[in-house]
């Protein structure tokens, strides 16, 4: 099972979208909340090739990016196997 890392904050409401197809997949993650962390919201940042937003996902380490990017690879047929790796 891939290694799932999402950066957070507490009252996004694209960080809970994101998480919930997460746990619809039945897989694990760690959540990093960096909500009044600005140390942790830089280190995101620098993870993210300079986003600033959250959600930001890694999954095995590679960045996959925000809540709309998810999506769009489970759209895509794209997630699920990424999941597995």
């Amino acid at each position: 099972m891939a290694k799932i890392e999402i950066y957070t904050t507490s009252s996004c409401p694209y960080c809970h979208a994101a998480k919930s197809l997460l746990g619809r997949k039945g897989v694990d993650f760690s959540e990093v909340n960096v909500t009044g962390d600005p140390v942790g919201r830089s280190a995101m940042s620098n993870r993210a090739n300079g986003r600033t937003s959250v959600p930001q996902i890694f999954i095995d380490g590679r960045h996959v990016g925000g809540c709309d990017d998810l999506y769009a690879l489970e759209e895509a047929g794209e997630l699920d196997a990424l999941l597995a790796s």
